[in-house]
């Protein structure tokens, strides 16, 4: 991490003022979407409404200059900067991208980054030039990988060592990519290197006045057939949302937040970057190369954190521990989203720590939905109730309300108007919206019920969509890398319980008549083995079943639903995430 502590040095350079010329204006063609206009400014720009306002206040003596992003690598580096440093570093980002990178207006960035300063300098960076960033995992393969930059048609892709070598087997495949960036201490042929880019950029860039509905964002998330959706966010859905209805945790300047997350989910960018940054206050970061529960308790006990977000899963390996070898002086609130939080470990949290675990639910086609706040009362089970940019009901199959107490479809009202947080579009699909529409609401995809005190519980998924330790995970992903395998005749593809996990990817699989006599456990391993070697990891069937056929409908289509139920109904569970 060389490189960081050359970043740290430069902040003491940076100072110069930013240049008056007027930016290149393009208009983005809207009439093709499928949301009415919301009423929202015509213009905004997160780096220059926020961050810039906080840098001014700091230069001007107005407010003490404190952390906004705080980084610690666990191996005894850190990088801190106060507002007006990550304003001007985050301009000498923009200029890398617009200068050596020659990007304009418009253009796509693939950030393929771990928790590194890096990826918070580049996304900063993207919309200071009006550029549209779309981050990926790090556990992408090369296959996810040219998916992802043929489909979002980036000419950038911003990458570190991890992913490095299979962005080289694909890149030629790719007509629009033009420039690949490696963020590392070492040099590789055909990129260029970022952190010697950023040293030579000046620290001078006028921000691009962009459109509140233009392009900021394209995210990836999977679909319960076929490869992953792309959701396409503007300016206004992920920044102006957040300083509408106060976010997730409605910080104070004085907090310090840690939001546990990929880079590549929607939590982490409304986490641990619009929110704190929104609010003033500071995003901590730790590395975490590796998920480890005494590295997180180690530094929730070292460090000034108050506020916590992680998907269950996290407090769930929290418990594990023993937790009386801690002390959390400084933790107050924590917050968890992805699946739902068990009511046993609300409880065991509470007993253990003295404090609560608030429960949030959001998308990543709306970000944050529903919460449970700082002052409201806390019904395990429930996951609170909906923040301000969103009416959000249960509703039946002709659209109608349901009243409180009844089962029925989660969706959002996006008519007459269009809520502010919620998604533009789907990329080359706006067919996919209309058919999610349901009367005035566009479905959400799950079931729910909403009580007496508009407090909703989370009923389960309306699809086949795998929800494995916060992973969305489509099975038809996983089922088209079984396919390829020469011993899989069939597949399918559903999600089954995990005491740690919430539930985990299963596969039951039909074999070739040449690989029946093979050993079952040994062909398990080779085909869990086969499908990370050509997707990512986290989606490898961690279960798998193999069975003479599959049961079909009348058409012939596999009925995940009905193997799906069976897997539950076998384990005595109920599957509400």
């Amino acid at each position: 991490m060389h490189w960081l502590r050359k970043l740290q040095g430069l902040c003491t350079l940076w100072g110069a003022q930013m240049s008056s010329h007027s930016p290149h204006i393009i208009t983005r063609q809207l009439a093709s979407s499928p949301w009415g206009r919301p009423e929202v400014p015509a213009m905004f720009n997160f780096a220059r409404d926020v961050v810039d306002h906080w840098a001014d206040m700091e230069a001007a003596g107005k407010r003490s200059p404190v952390p906004a992003l705080w980084w610690v690598s666990g191996e005894g580096e850190e990088v801190k900067w106060n507002y007006r440093e990550l304003s001007e570093i985050s301009r000498q980002a923009a200029n890398v991208l617009v200068g050596p990178c020659g990007l304009q207006r418009g253009d796509c960035v693939a950030v393929v980054l771990p928790r590194v300063p890096a990826w918070w300098l580049v996304t900063l960076g993207c919309i200071r030039a009006g550029l549209i960033f779309t981050p990926g995992t790090i556990q992408l393969r090369s296959a996810d990988i040219l998916y992802r930059l043929q489909l979002s048609k980036s000419k950038v892709i911003v990458a570190g060592d991890e992913v490095a070598q299979e962005v080289d087997m694909v890149a030629s495949k790719c007509p629009s990519l033009r420039i690949k960036v490696l963020v590392s201490e070492k040099s590789r042929d055909g990129w260029l290197n970022f952190n010697t880019l950023l040293k030579e950029a000046s620290t001078t860039h006028h921000c691009v006045e962009t459109r509140s509905q233009e392009a900021k964002a394209f995210y990836f998330t999977s679909g319960t057939n076929g490869p992953p959706k792309v959701v396409e966010h503007s300016h206004a859905s992920l920044g102006l949302k957040t300083k509408v209805d106060g976010g997730l945790a409605e910080l104070q300047p004085s907090d310090i937040t840690w939001t546990i997350s990929d880079t590549s989910w929607i939590l982490n960018i409304v986490g641990s970057l619009l929110e704190p940054w929104t609010s003033g206050s500071c995003t901590f970061i730790h590395h975490l190369p590796k998920f480890d529960p005494v590295v997180i308790l180690k530094t929730l006990s070292s460090y000034p954190v108050n506020n916590l977000t992680a998907a269950p899963l996290v407090f769930r390996m929290l418990l594990q521990q023993d937790l009386s070898s801690y002390k959390f002086p400084h933790l107050k609130h924590c917050f968890s989203g992805g699946e739902s939080v068990l009511p046993e470990i609300l409880e065991k949290w509470k007993a253990e720590t003295g404090l609560d675990i608030r429960e949030l639910y959001g998308l990543t086609e709306t970000g944050l939905i529903c919460r449970v706040s700082k002052t409201m009362k806390i019904k395990p089970g429930y996951m609170g109730v909906p923040i301000s940019s969103y009416d959000m009901q249960v509703i039946d199959n002709e659209g109608n309300v349901l009243p409180p107490g009844t089962e029925g479809d989660l969706g959002i009202r996006v008519k007459p108007v269009k809520p502010v947080g919620i998604f533009s579009g789907y990329v080359n699909d706006p067919q996919k919206v209309a058919d999610s529409i349901r009367g005035d609401f566009w479905l959400l995809g799950d079931r729910g019920i909403k009580d007496e005190d508009g407090y909703f519980q989370f009923m389960g998924r309306a699809d086949d969509i795998i929800n494995a330790s916060g992973y969305r995970i489509g099975p038809s992903e996983v089922e088209n890398a079984l396919m390829e395998h020469p011993a899989v005749v069939e597949t399918a593809v559903v999600s089954s319980p995990d005491p740690v996990r919430g539930e985990v990817v299963k596969a039951f699989v039909v074999l070739a008549p040449e690989y029946l006599s093979h050993d079952q456990a040994q062909l398990t391993k080779e085909l869990q083995e086969h499908v990370k070697s050509v997707t990512a990891p986290y989606k490898y069937p961690r279960k798998m079943e193999f069975v003479s056929d599959l049961p079909k409908t009348i058409t012939g289509k596999i009925e995940r639903a009905k193997l799906r139920k069976e897997e539950w109904k076998v384990s005595g569970q109920v599957r509400t995430q």
